[in-house]
C-alpha cells in the first residue's frame, strides 16, 4: 500500500508541480497585499492631511473625476478612515477598461489614474486564480488544487515515522549530504506546515467548484447559495444636489464602527446603490454590513447588518480570511505567509527527490567469465597439497 501511495504522490506531484509552484508563490504575495500596495505606491495612496481641515463634499469629488474622464461612468468609490489616505474612485467603459483614480479629498486634485488591469497585484491575482488564461486557467488551477490536497494526505502517510525514526522525521539535518538535506527540506518542512496548507487549499475549492460553495449553505442553512443582488428601486423624480454626502451620513449613523466604506454604483438601471463597511473593530476579518440607497436621492432602501445574516452567510464570509490568513490579523497572516513560502519550495524539492532516485546506481551484475577461461578451467586438474 505504501508503494502505491508513493507512486501516486510522485506522479501527481510531477503532473501538478508547476501550477502548485505558481499558485503558492502568488498566494504568498497576496497575503500582505493590503499592506504592500500602499507601500509600493505611496504617492497614489497617501496625501498630506491639513490640520483641522475637512474633506470636500463627496459629490464634488465625484464630479471632478467625471469631468476629468468624460465617457467613463462611476463604478466604485473607496473611502479609507485614515485622514492621510487618498480617495480611490473606479470608473469604467466596460469590464476591459477600468481606471483607478486617486483624488486628494482636501483639494480635489486628481493625483493619478492607473489601468486597474495593469496593477501589479491585479496581475498576481489573475495568475493565482486563472494563470492569466481565463476559464481554461481556472479549470487547471481547480484540478491542481484538488490534487494538492491529495498530495498533502499522501505526503503525510509517506512521512509517518517508525518508532526508532521519530527524531529523524522532525528535524532537518543541515550538515547532511545534499540528497539527505533536500529530502529533509521536502518531508520535514512539509510536515510542519501540512495542516495550514491543507486548510488554505481546502478553502480555495470554494472558488473552484460551485458545489463546494453550495455545500456550505446547504449544511448550515438547509438551502443552496443564492446570489445577493441590489434591490430594485424606482427612478428618482428629482436628483438631490448632494446625495452621496447623504449616503455617507446615513452609513456613518447606522454603522458606527471603525472601517473603510465602499460605494458601488448600480450596474443596471433600476437597481439600488450598494454601500458596505468592513468592521475593523471585530475580532475576525471580513465582517461586513450592507446598506442600499436610491440613486440620485440617497434615500435608504434597505439595511443588511452582519449580525442578522444567516449561519451559512457568516461561514462563507470566513472562507476568504482563512484562505488569505487575515482571519485574526498579523499573527495568522505571518503563519499563512510561512506556509505559502514553504509550499512554493515543495514542488522544487520534490522534483529533486525524484531526480536523485533516477540517478541511483543500479547494483553491478556479476561479470561473466570469458570462453577461454571456461575451457581452461575444464582442462585443469587440482591436486591435494604436498603432492
Amino acid at each position: 500500500m505504501k508503494k502505491i501511495i508513493d507512486w501516486l504522490h510522485l506522479w501527481l506531484g510531477i503532473a501538478s508541480g508547476l501550477v502548485v509552484l505558481i499558485v503558492a508563490a502568488t498566494g504568498s504575495l497576496l497575503v500582505f497585499e493590503d499592506e504592500l500596495e500602499p507601500m509600493l505606491h505611496p504617492s497614489f495612496y497617501y496625501v498630506q492631511a491639513p490640520e483641522g481641515e475637512k474633506a470636500l463634499s463627496m459629490d464634488v469629488l465625484a464630479g471632478v473625476v467625471k469631468d476629468r474622464y468624460p465617457g467613463y461612468k462611476l463604478r466604485e468609490i473607496n473611502i479609507e478612515q485614515e485622514a492621510n489616505r487618498s480617495l480611490i474612485v473606479l470608473v469604467d467603459k466596460g469590464k476591459d477598461d477600468i481606471l483607478a483614480v486617486a483624488v486628494n479629498q482636501y483639494t480635489g486634485q486628481v493625483i493619478k489614474a492607473v489601468n486597474e488591469q495593469r496593477r501589479f497585484f491585479y496581475v498576481v491575482l489573475q495568475l493565482h486564480r486563472y494563470l492569466c488564461m481565463g476559464k481554461v486557467g481556472k479549470v487547471i488551477t481547480s484540478i491542481s488544487c484538488t490534487i494538492f490536497l491529495i498530495l498533502v494526505i499522501t505526503g503525510l502517510v509517506l512521512w509517518w515515522p517508525k518508532r526508532n525514526t521519530r527524531k529523524q522525521r522532525i528535524r532537518v539535518k543541515w550538515n547532511a549530504s545534499w540528497k539527505r538535506l533536500n529530502w529533509d527540506l521536502h518531508a520535514v518542512l512539509g510536515f510542519y506546515v501540512h495542516i495550514v496548507i491543507f486548510v488554505i487549499a481546502l478553502m480555495g475549492l470554494t472558488w473552484s467548484y460551485e458545489w463546494v460553495n453550495n455545500l456550505i449553505y446547504l449544511t448550515l442553512d438547509g438551502k443552496p447559495y443564492k446570489k445577493i443582488t441590489a434591490p430594485k428601486v424606482e427612478p428618482a423624480k428629482a436628483k438631490h444636489t448632494a446625495y452621496l454626502d447623504r449616503i455617507l451620513a446615513s452609513t456613518d449613523s447606522a454603522l458606527t464602527y471603525h472601517g473603510p466604506i465602499k460605494i458601488r454604483f448600480a450596474e443596471k438601471k433600476g437597481e439600488a446603490i450598494t454601500v458596505n463597511r468592513k468592521n475593523k473593530d471585530a475580532a475576525i476579518d471580513n465582517t461586513i454590513s450592507f446598506m442600499y440607497f436610491q440613486p440620485g436621492t440617497g434615500a435608504l432602501v434597505k439595511t443588511r447588518l452582519y449580525e442578522n445574516e444567516s449561519r451559512g452567510f457568516k461561514a462563507r464570509r470566513l472562507v476568504y480570511p482563512i484562505h488569505t490568513g487575515s482571519l485574526l490579523g498579523w499573527p495568522t497572516k505571518i503563519i499563512a505567509l510561512i506556509a505559502a513560502l514553504t509550499a512554493t519550495t515543495l514542488p522544487v524539492t520534490g522534483f529533486c527527490v525524484w531526480l536523485n532516485r533516477k540517478k541511483k546506481k543500479k547494483p553491478a551484475r556479476a561479470k561473466k567469465p570469458a570462453l577461454n577461461e571456461v575451457l581452461l578451467a575444464k582442462d585443469s586438474v587440482s591436486f591435494p597439497a604436498g603432492i
